[in-house]
């Protein structure tokens, strides 16, 4: 695990909600120069802290009107009916995230559709008809009250200041 300082979590704190800022920018917010500033953002990246960008969608503008959490419970938890499970979920792009849970359900599937015709076609000729599954348990979202894709990122005991110097990182 790569070892993050107060300036590499005030860098991820910014990507997160900022992820076309230029370097120039992210090196000003951050206290770096932009060579600096590129090459922990470098590093991060290499060190697959930072995995990707990607640009955040309303859902509602590309006609995915309907939200569900669908809980799956699976027959059987032998590794050949669970590497069938998850290969399907994967090529299912309905499906925006998948949990393995602790409980008494197996899976807690993320999905989106355009309405309740389109969910049910999902669940009749999909999920239902994948092998192993035993239990479907399926809640529509009525509103979204909180979605971010923000991570709560340890906070740094003290923000870096304008003044404050990395050797060799002068502004």
């Amino acid at each position: 695990m790569t070892a993050l300082d107060r300036i590499d979590l005030h860098l991820l704190a910014v990507l997160q909600t900022e992820g076309r800022i230029t370097n120039a920018e992210l090196a000003e917010r951050v206290n770096l120069s932009p060579s600096a500033c590129l090459r922990r953002l470098q590093r991060l990246e290499a060190d697959q802290v930072v995995t990707g960008y990607a640009a955040q969608v309303d859902p509602l503008a590309v006609g995915l009107g309907l939200q569900a959490f669908v809980r799956v419970q699976l027959v059987k938890h032998e590794a050949e009916v669970i590497e069938r499970f998850v290969e399907r979920v994967n090529g299912w792009d309905e499906v925006v995230a998948c949990h393995a849970l602790t409980g008494d359900m197996d899976y807690l599937l993320h999905v989106y559709v355009a309405d309740l015709a389109d969910f049910s076609r999902f669940l009749l000729d999909r999920l239902l008809n994948a092998a192993g599954v035993a239990d479907v348990n399926s809640s529509f979202v009525l509103r979204t009250v909180k979605r971010s894709p923000s991570l709560p990122l340890p906070r740094a005991e003290n923000p870096p200041s304008p003044s404050h110097n990395v050797a060799g990182n002068r502004r």
